[in-house]
């Protein structure tokens, strides 16, 4: 089956951008380190530290200058000996709160970590109302009126369906 030039191109073109996006996928330095539970550290945290540049990325998948550096910046320290805890606390202060995907429990996080529970609290509360008031509810009787109208739809349906 011969290709046409169209379909020729079409195809260098695919096969091009797949290149290019396999090279996009090895920009993304990989750490070597001696330690297996250094190396172990290392991805745990760039994988919780987010790229202050890209959307909801992490800094361990992003290609930005940032991240790079930050993945840097975590090597060097974790070679240093700092803990986990210091490292992120170096983060933390030196590009904000923004780039901890676990945010901390403080003064200005603790409605993000308490809203969760009060609307689960007060979701409950209100199923609770809702079956409270529907047991506590009266059937009352049909008037004469309801029976007599009740009574002839009944009739009618009766005999549309003879």
């Amino acid at each position: 089956m011969a290709l046409t030039l169209k379909s020729r191109c079409c195809v260098v073109i695919v096969l091009l951008l797949a290149s290019f996006q396999s090279m996009a996928d090895t920009a993304i330095d990989a750490r070597h380190f001696e330690d297996p539970v250094m190396a172990e550290r290392y991805r745990d945290l760039t994988a919780s530290l987010r790229c202050p540049k890209c959307d909801a990325q992490a800094i361990d998948s992003s290609n930005s200058p940032v991240a790079a550096d930050m993945r840097e910046r975590v090597a060097l320290m974790l070679h240093e000996g700092r803990a986990d805890k210091e490292i992120l606390d170096f983060m933390a202060n030196r590009f904000g709160e923004f780039v901890l995907y676990n945010p901390r429990l403080d003064g200005r996080t603790w409605l993000l970590w308490a809203l969760p529970a009060a609307l689960v609290v007060g979701g409950g509360l209100v199923v609770i109302a809702f079956v409270q008031a529907r047991r506590h509810r009266r059937v009352r009787p049909l008037s004469e009126e309801e029976r007599a109208r009740l009574s002839s739809l009944i009739h009618r349906h009766r005999e549309r369906s003879e």
